[in-house]
């Protein structure tokens, strides 16, 4: 059972996802599409609260800073 704090996350990181990946599909952006899945997918599968926070603001800073 994931504590609250881990829930909230994951909604947040879920919804931004989604705004990635929406903007990533309209604009055809490689980068923001593929990060707007894996900030919807990986936190079904991190369960340390620390580490899911480390890697979704990773993910969300990746299409800022990488272009194809």
């Amino acid at each position: 059972m994931a504590d609250t704090s881990q829930l909230m996350w994951s909604v947040l990181f879920g919804g931004i996802g989604l705004g990635f990946f929406m903007y990533g599909k309209k604009q055809k952006e490689v980068v923001a599409l593929l990060a707007g899945i894996a900030l919807m997918v990986f936190p079904y599968f991190v369960t340390n609260t620390y580490a899911l926070v480390g890697i979704g603001l990773t993910l969300i800073m990746l299409p800022f800073f990488v272009r194809l």
